[in-house]
């Protein structure tokens, strides 16, 4: 018996939360990882555990995108952490 059209997503919906899984959560773990390297006085060992950090933290973040109600506003969410991750790494380097 298929489902009731009214509990699914439309396309778009699921495209942009796909998409925010797949992408935005990389680029967010990923903007995390660098971020944590220029704080922590020791860069190599942030580098070397970012192996595995990077693909637990990135499954996390490709699970959020399917709990929330609107894909535009976890693209939303992704794109200002990348950009906070990404000003603050660039200004202190």
């Amino acid at each position: 018996m298929p489902a009731k059209k009214e509990y699914l997503t439309t396309p778009g919906q699921r495209t942009l939360k796909i998409s925010a899984a797949v992408l935005g959560g990389y680029f967010v773990s990923i903007t995390f990882h660098l971020f944590l390297a220029t704080i922590l006085p020791d860069r190599n060992i942030v580098m070397l555990t970012a192996t595995f950090t990077l693909f637990l933290l990135w499954g996390i973040l490709m699970i959020v995108p399917f709990l929330a109600q609107n894909g535009w506003k976890i693209w939303g969410v992704y794109l200002l952490l990348i950009c906070i991750f990404s000003s603050i790494t660039f200004w202190l380097r």
